[in-house]
């Protein structure tokens, strides 16, 4: 079978934190994203001979939001490491050269360089975090970053981002007053932007709320 999407290189993947990488991926003819979307990755996650047929069920394919704050020769996915997991594993043990094939971009909640920010971001919401915060400060927007994680991924970027004048607020995943502080306090510091699974992105509609908010106005990304 013919793997569905485009087919595109991985040129590069590093280490950005524990049991995370960040893979730099070759930009398709026509790839037009904008912080904040996403995309969806296939890849058969084993070595294949050049005369293998490869079945549907050995394709995995999974979504991933882009982690770079603007689309060039290539973008930037952020993959958290499950050591259990069918995709990432094999992910982060590329060495650069191999081919993926990717859909997209796809998803409404975009930052289009128009306004202060703040992202709140849970374990792998960083990607998507960092990058719209970098792109705000390109574009002479004031960013606040709200990130809940014992072990921070990215941790250079959001060094350089707190450098440019960014507000920056890493608190433990056990520390939910710590959290539910930090976003009522950065509330109206500009138009909130929300990444993480399912729990945390409630919560923090639930901290909107109770701060006096709307979590409606808020554009939040629920993982799963």
């Amino acid at each position: 079978m013919t793997i569905e999407g485009t087919p595109v290189a991985v040129e590069s993947v590093r280490e950005v934190g524990p049991d995370t990488v960040a893979l730099e991926l070759e930009t398709p003819e026509g790839f037009d994203a904008h912080p904040g979307q996403f995309v969806l990755l296939r890849a058969v996650p084993r070595d294949v001979d050049a005369d293998e047929t490869i079945d549907e069920d050995d394709v995995v394919m999974r979504h991933y939001t882009l982690s770079s704050p603007s689309v060039g020769e290539t973008f930037e996915i952020t993959v958290g490491i499950d050591p259990d997991g069918d995709l990432s594993p094999w992910l982060a043990a590329l060495e650069g050269g191999e081919t993926v094939h990717v859909e997209g971009p796809f998803g409404t909640i975009t930052y289009e360089r128009d306004e202060d920010i703040v992202a709140v971001a849970g374990g792998p919401g960083v990607g998507p975090a960092v990058s719209i915060a970098e792109a705000a400060r390109d574009s002479g927007h004031d960013a606040d970053v709200v990130y809940q994680d014992d072990e921070p991924a990215h941790v250079d970027r959001l060094e350089a981002l707190k450098a440019d004048g960014a507000a920056v607020v890493i608190v433990d995943e056990a520390d939910s007053e710590g959290l539910a502080s930090a976003i009522e306090t950065h509330l109206d510091d500009g138009r909130l932007y929300a990444f993480g699974f399912e729990d945390f992105v409630t919560f923090v509609a639930e901290t909107i709320e109770d701060a006096g908010g709307d979590p409606d106005e808020a554009l939040i990304e629920n993982f799963g």
